[in-house]
C-alpha cells in the first residue's frame, strides 16, 4: 500500500508547530463525539499524514526538517489540547523514526525516511500480556522461510496503539539467533490482523488492543536490530517519555480551559454565596488559580525536560553528565505533569458544580483520559529515580535512558 500523499515537507519547528495549532483547532470540536461514540479519528489521522508532520524528525540529510525535542514536545501537547488520543497515536510513530536513525541500516532509512516524508505513520507492536517484560520473555518469534531469505512472523500483541490504521506496523519480535529486534510490517500483509477489543475508559480513539500476526511473511530488509540495551549511554527513553508528559500537559490544559468555560457559562452561585455568578466567588477564583498555578509550572518542567534533552545530544559524543540531567529533568516533568493532569481533570468538577457530570458535556474525558494515560509508568518510579540521584547520586538507568 503506498503511502499518502503531501502536500508539503516541513522545513522547521517553527512551522511544525503552526501546522499542529491550525490542525488542533479542527480537531478540538469532534473531540467530546469521537470519545463518546469510540470512534477511531481516521479522518484527523488523514489530515495530520497529508499535513508532513509525520516527517518533522526525519534527519535533513534524508530532507526532513530534524526538528527539536522542544518543537516537537510543543506539538504533542498542542495536539493533546485539542485531543488525547490523536496525540498519544502518534507518540510511537516518532519512537520508530528514533529507532531507525539510531539502528537502521543505510538502505533501511533511505526507504523508510522516504516513506514518512511521504506521509507513513507506523504504528505499535510492543507490548504482550501474560510475560515478564521484566526478563525480557516475549511470545513473538521470527523463523526462517525455507528457500527464500524472507522470515515470517508469529505472535500476539496488546496495547497496539494506533496499529490498525498505520502504514507500517513495527513488531518488537526475535530473530532466529534469539536477538531482539523488529519487524516492520505493511498493512495489508496477508496474516496480519486486527482485534477490536480495545475497552479501556480513557483514549478510547487510540485504538489500542491486539494485533494477531500469523505467518506473517517479512523481508530481511524490513527487520532491524533493536538498539538498545540496559547499560548503553542514551537519551532515546527520556525522548519518548517526554512526549508522554507532553500529552499529561496538553490534557490538564484542555480540563483546566473546559472548567473555566463551564463556570464562565453554566455553574450557578452556591445558595450562600453573596455574589450573582459563580465565576466572582472568590475561594473559587483561588481554588482555580491555585489549579492554574500547577498546570503552568507542568508546562514550564515540560520544556525544561525538552531543552535538557536538547542540550544532551547537542554533542556528536554523548556526555553522561548531560544524559543523566536530560533524564531527572524528563522523570520530574512526567512525574508532576501526571500528578497535575489527573488533578486538574477531577478538580474541574468542584468548581463546575453537580450539572457538570452529565454525559451530554463529555467533561468526564479529560479525567478517563488521563487516569488511563498515565498509567503507562508508575510516577513512584520517577519519584525513586530523582531520589536516588539526590541521596546517593545514581544517574537513571533503564528505561529513563
Amino acid at each position: 500500500m503506498s503511502a499518502p500523499s503531501v502536500t508539503d515537507v516541513l522545513t522547521d519547528g517553527a512551522e511544525a508547530v503552526r501546522v499542529a495549532e491550525d490542525l488542533a483547532r479542527g480537531f478540538a470540536p469532534g473531540a467530546r463525539d469521537r470519545d463518546r461514540d469510540r470512534l477511531v479519528p481516521d479522518a484527523e489521522l488523514r489530515q495530520i499524514a497529508a499535513s508532513g508532520l509525520l516527517g518533522v524528525t526525519v534527519p535533513r540529510a534524508y530532507g526532513g526538517a530534524d526538528v527539536g525535542h522542544r518543537s516537537l514536545a510543543e506539538i504533542f501537547r498542542v495536539l493533546a489540547v485539542a485531543d488525547a488520543s490523536i496525540s498519544q497515536v502518534l507518540q510511537n510513530h516518532f519512537v520508530f523514526v528514533r529507532v531507525l536513525r539510531d539502528r537502521g541500516a543505510p538502505a533501511q532509512q533511505q526507504f523508510f525516511f522516504a516513506e514518512v516524508l511521504r506521509g507513513a505513520r507506523f504504528g505499535n507492536a510492543m507490548s504482550e500480556r501474560g510475560v515478564d517484560r521484566r526478563k525480557g520473555e516475549t511470545s513473538t518469534s521470527l523463523r526462517p522461510l525455507d528457500g527464500t531469505t524472507d522470515l515470517l512472523l508469529n505472535g500476539r500483541k496488546y496495547y497496539t496503539t494506533g496499529a490498525s490504521t498505520a502504514d507500517w506496523v513495527p513488531v518488537k519480535t526475535r530473530d532466529p539467533d534469539g536477538a531482539d529486534a523488529v519487524a516492520f510490517v505493511e498493512r495489508g500483509t496477508p496474516g496480519l490482523s486486527f482485534g477490536e477489543d480495545w475497552s479501556a475508559l480513557g483514549q478510547r480513539g487510540t485504538h489500542s488492543g491486539s494485533t494477531l500476526l500469523t505467518d506473517v511473511r517479512v523481508p530481511v530488509e524490513q527487520i532491524v536490530g533493536w538498539p538498545y540495551d540496559g547499560e548503553e549511554l542514551r537519551t532515546a527513553g527520556a525522548a519518548g517519555q517526554l512526549l508522554h508528559a507532553a500529552i499529561d500537559v496538553g490534557i490538564a490544559e484542555a480540563a483546566l480551559a473546559a472548567a473555566a468555560e463551564y463556570v464562565r457559562t453554566r455553574t450557578r452561585a452556591y445558595a450562600d454565596s453573596p455574589w450573582e455568578r459563580a465565576a466572582d466567588e472568590h475561594h473559587l477564583i483561588n481554588d482555580v488559580g491555585r489549579q492554574a498555578v500547577q498546570v503552568r509550572a507542568a508546562r514550564a518542567l515540560l520544556e525544561r525536560a525538552a531543552d535538557a534533552v536538547d542540550t544532551a545530544e547537542a554533542d556528536p559524543v554523548l556526555d553522561a553528565g548531560r544524559v543523566a540531567e536530560a533524564s531527572l529533568a524528563v522523570a520530574a516533568a512526567r512525574a508532576f505533569t501526571a500528578e497535575t493532569a489527573v488533578t486538574t481533570a477531577s478538580e474541574l468538577f468542584s468548581y463546575a458544580g453537580t450539572s457538570a457530570t452529565d454525559e451530554e458535556h463529555g467533561l468526564d474525558r479529560f479525567w478517563r483520559d488521563a487516569r488511563t494515560h498515565t498509567l503507562h509508568d508508575p510516577t513512584r518510579w520517577k519519584h525513586h529515580h530523582i531520589g536516588n540521584h539526590v541521596l546517593n547520586g545514581v544517574a537513571p538507568r533503564g528505561p529513563l535512558l
